[in-house]
């Protein structure tokens, strides 16, 4: 039996904000003096229209932004501009994740990943509120203010983590104290935020301790991944994904958006799961979980940033498998992957979107529209379900209600299953190759073509029925191009239409 949803295309529409495409994260600040980086970033702000970017570093001794010389502090913000001016090339602009400690502040000797970023409180909190004014007076110097109140310092990575943060929470809120006030004292116009934990940490604690201190506080940023919700540490990403609550995402961002009040709210991270390497990301499975996710906190969050935008990362080593579950929406040689061909759809569906009563468990659709081109109306479904969970293909009945005077001319669908989208299902084709030949990377690419096919559909004056089949883990994207309709149709036109549809009807 199929899976009939109705849609009145005369009622009320609700905006798409979109909070996804605000920011996208980054391996960390020096990839982004990478040719390839540059180019891959550059991609997904022309397709994804991605504003901000987010990355870890860029106070780290590999930046080179402040070091010990003769025991003297010398500072050096060539890199960190490199990367800034390229961000202001495309029109885009950073979260400055203020981190990681440079090796002359820190109070001690933890470090996390290959690069070895330092994870201690810095030795002196004065000294590090210098830095801190320094570096900001430079880009106000260098950018403009009118430019860099428009960046978010976001202060520190997930400080409740011991991995990330050597100190305890009192210690945190000390450095974000001198941190806000540091940034205050060059511009009143400079955002600051945190307290960038993960799974939703500490907000409470956070607020109350800034409220008692009189701190400024710009916004609140925080990240979750549903793999959080789910397990201990070292349980495989299949079995967290299985016990964890498909409306987790959207749970937790309402509890935030609950606790920040009026106060922006930036999930700073977030993917489908929190694995490094993680052969489901390149799947479709990530295409059609990520668009649950992602539409599911739409009018929640003001930003959701994916982790990450690129393969090309390197926290634990760089890799050079073509393929091999990292966190990028692009792989390491600019292939675009299935859950990057979602976020192509999710932004095709439009700026608006009609609300739906749907109840499956596995299929939700969302319908859309363009406020600019009133020729279109979009249709994006999932048909998704966490591993080891039941899934099957499922056949699609939606019924619109057709905008007045109008009528569909065609219907097109595209799609992102195993076998459509599936760059890396040809890679395992190929026999798996370490290293790619540039003819076995056009031929990749040339697999993340979404084709267009016709789709069976019925249309009359008031209403057109289409109905198509959803794959397992897929994600199925139908374009509706409306013709001008003259409602003074001879009677058999009239006559003939109703009897498709009424045809069509008896197929549900």
């Amino acid at each position: 039996m199929a899976i009939h949803v109705d849609c009145d295309l005369n009622g009320p529409s609700v905006p798409l904000r979109q909070p996804w495409r605000f920011c996208v994260g980054s391996c960390h600040a020096p990839t982004g003096l990478r040719a390839d980086w540059q180019a891959q970033l550059r991609q997904a702000r022309e397709d994804l229209g991605f504003e901000y970017v987010r990355f870890h570093g860029i106070l780290s001794d590999d930046m080179g932004t402040l070091v010990c010389r003769d025991k003297q502090l010398v500072y050096s913000f060539f890199n960190a501009d490199q990367v800034f001016d390229y961000l202001l090339s495309l029109g885009m602009r950073p979260i400055v994740e203020l981190s990681f400690m440079p090796l002359t502040l820190a109070s001690g000797s933890n470090t996390v990943f290959s690069y070895r970023a330092n994870i201690t409180p810095p030795r002196d909190m004065a000294q590090w509120s210098e830095l801190i004014h320094t570096l900001a007076t430079h880009w106000v110097q260098r950018y403009g203010i009118e430019e860099v109140s428009r960046w978010y310092f976001e202060v520190w990575n997930e400080p409740n983590l011991k991995i990330f943060w050597s100190g305890s929470q009192q210690a945190y809120f000390d450095l974000y104290e001198a941190t806000a006030r540091a940034l205050k004292e060059v511009d009143a116009g400079l955002r600051v935020g945190g307290p960038a934990t993960a799974q939703n940490a500490w907000l409470d604690d956070f607020m109350a301790f800034c409220k008692e201190r009189k701190l400024p506080l710009d916004f609140i940023s925080t990240h979750f991944y549903p793999t959080d919700a789910c397990g201990e540490t070292g349980t495989s990403s299949v079995t967290q994904l299985q016990h964890a609550p498909l409306d987790v995402m959207r749970e937790r961002a309402l509890a935030a958006r609950r606790q920040a009040g009026s106060l922006p709210v930036l999930y700073t991270e977030w993917n489908i799961t929190s694995q490094q390497r993680d052969p489901l990301r390149d799947s479709s499975f990530a295409a059609a979980l990520a668009v649950r996710i992602a539409m599911s906190v739409d009018e929640v969050v003001d930003a959701y940033s994916y982790w990450t935008f690129s393969d090309i990362f390197e926290e634990s080593h760089f890799p050079s498998l073509p393929f091999h579950g990292g966190f990028g929406l692009l792989s390491l040689h600019g292939i675009k992957k299935p859950v990057y061909k979602a976020f192509e759809l999710m932004a095709a569906l439009g700026d608006r979107h009609y609300p739906l009563a749907q109840s499956h468990a596995n299929v939700v659709l969302w319908v859309g529209e363009q406020s600019y081109n009133p020729a279109e109306a979009h249709i994006l479904c999932i048909n998704q379900a966490m591993p080891r969970h039941a899934i099957q293909a499922e056949e699609i009945a939606v019924s619109l209600q057709n905008p007045p005077g109008r009528r569909a001319k065609t219907v097109k669908l595209q799609r992102i299953d195993e076998e459509s989208g599936n760059p890396a299902l040809l890679w395992q084709h190929m026999g798996r190759p370490d290293y790619l030949s540039p003819a076995q990377v056009s031929a990749l690419q040339q697999a993340t073509v979404l084709l267009e096919s016709a789709t069976e559909f019925a249309t009359q004056d008031k209403q057109t029925l289409i109905r198509f089949q959803a794959a397992p883990q897929s994600v199925s994207f139908l374009r509706i191009e409306w013709e001008h309709h003259d409602v003074h149709i001879e009677s058999e036109s009239a006559a003939a239409a109703s009897l498709a549809l009424q045809s069509a009807e008896r197929l549900v």
